[in-house]
């Protein structure tokens, strides 16, 4: 019987095959990884490249043949692990489907270089900053950080055509003005303060343009666009600066996912779309200003809103936001009052008409902002608050 072959569209639809199931929730550690790069050994160049301040080993996965060089990194930010969840489930598509179509083209047209996680420290303590607390991302510059050194080292040694920068973004985004959270977003980085349009920058809006387009095919609504604002100290920034063409990638909220496990569905994809179109060359036929169609970023959403609730004999709006805590080893949502006033303009993932009825905590105490809330009274019904629920 002949084989037939497997295209992006067939990996996508059969995305379970291939999903990291060992990697799950938000929780992402060096230890959760390290077998995973043991095993992955057997098929794929494993290099350790460094450590970080609290001597965890940086590693490398080195993929494909091609003369096209593409440096891909995950967890710069230590509680961003989405894209790292994505990255072994890109890593077991290569593994298994060598023989399709787009796989095989993107394994003999490029070199892909992965660094899945960065900041190991920042991910064992479940933080955006590194051991000496410090942002990755605003350290281009200076260079203080080893793990900034390892990044910047690796990109000398490689000297990349591409660069995908691999992010998480807060549920707060959406993608536009409308109630539609923002489940991917994408920027080109500046790469000055004027913010011109160069050819590394136009490259990357094709490029991104390109990926957005083969993804409204699964998501058509969700994909945003950050600001592109200059930071000399950003990472993206600094690498567009020196005229490489980079993408970041922001893996957002989707209904009913603070897991995350479908955003990477979505990541793994967006991610397999660019090595595509890298190598296919497809992304040069786009016009660069497809970029800008897509929908800017904004903070429009909270996690719960209690719409029309009286408080103090007033009616106003409760928003509710989860803080994530690092508790016994997993990742707890906090629900914290962020806003009490009358008509909020934004949305809630979750949104709860109370019509005008009393509202006060469960031990029936008045709600102020800024306080931990998990059980509301409503009447005398009493709700939990938790992202399970949401």
């Amino acid at each position: 019987m002949e084989r037939r072959e497997i295209n992006l569209e067939d990996v996508f639809n059969t995305y379970s095959n291939f999903k990291e199931s060992s990697l799950h929730g938000r929780y992402i550690r060096y230890t959760d990884i390290e077998n995973l790069l043991v095993r992955l050994s057997s098929t794929f160049d494993v290099e350790t490249i460094g450590h970080s301040n609290n001597e965890i080993p940086i590693r490398t996965v080195k993929i494909g043949k091609g003369s096209i060089k593409v440096l891909a990194w995950s967890q710069m930010h230590g509680n961003e692990s989405t894209t790292t969840k994505a990255i072994f489930d890109v890593l077991n598509a290569f593994r298994d489907l060598g023989h399709s179509v787009e796989i095989k083209s993107i394994l003999e047209k490029i070199t892909l270089v992965i660094i899945p996680m960065l900041n190991p420290d920042g991910a064992e303590a479940y933080t955006r900053v590194n051991a000496n607390d410090i942002d990755l991302n605003r350290d281009a510059k200076d260079l203080s950080q080893v793990e900034s050194r390892v990044l910047r080292e690796t990109l000398n040694q490689f000297q990349p055509d591409y660069c995908f920068n691999l992010h998480d973004q807060r549920t707060i985004f959406g993608a536009g003005s409308h109630a539609v959270p923002a489940t991917i977003s994408f920027l080109t980085p500046s790469m000055d303060a004027e913010r011109s349009i160069q050819p590394a920058r136009i490259k990357s809006m094709k490029l991104i343009a390109s990926i957005a387009a083969a993804l409204k095919v699964h998501l058509k609504e969700g994909i945003g666009r950050y600001d592109d604002a200059y930071n000399a100290n950003c990472t993206g920034d600094t690498f567009q600066g020196l005229s490489i063409p980079t993408v970041l990638f922001e893996a957002g909220h989707y209904p009913l996912d603070y897991n995350r496990e479908e955003t990477r569905k979505f990541i793994a994809f967006a991610i397999l779309a660019g090595l595509n179109a890298i190598a296919s060359k497809s992304y040069v036929n786009m016009e660069y200003d497809e970029y800008f169609k897509i929908p800017e970023n904004e903070k429009r959403f909270y996690d719960v809103i209690l719409r029309n609730a009286s408080i103090k004999d007033e009616i106003n709006d409760v928003a509710i936001q989860f803080k994530e805590i690092l508790h016994d080893g997993k990742i707890v949502f906090e629900p914290v009052i962020a806003k009490i006033e009358s008509n909020l303009r934004e949305f809630g993932h979750r949104e709860i008409d109370c019509k005008n009825a009393k509202v006060t905590n469960a031990e029936k105490e008045e709600l102020f902002e800024n306080v931990i809330v998990d059980k509301i009274a409503i009447k005398n019904e009493i709700l939990i608050i938790n992202y399970e629920n949401n």
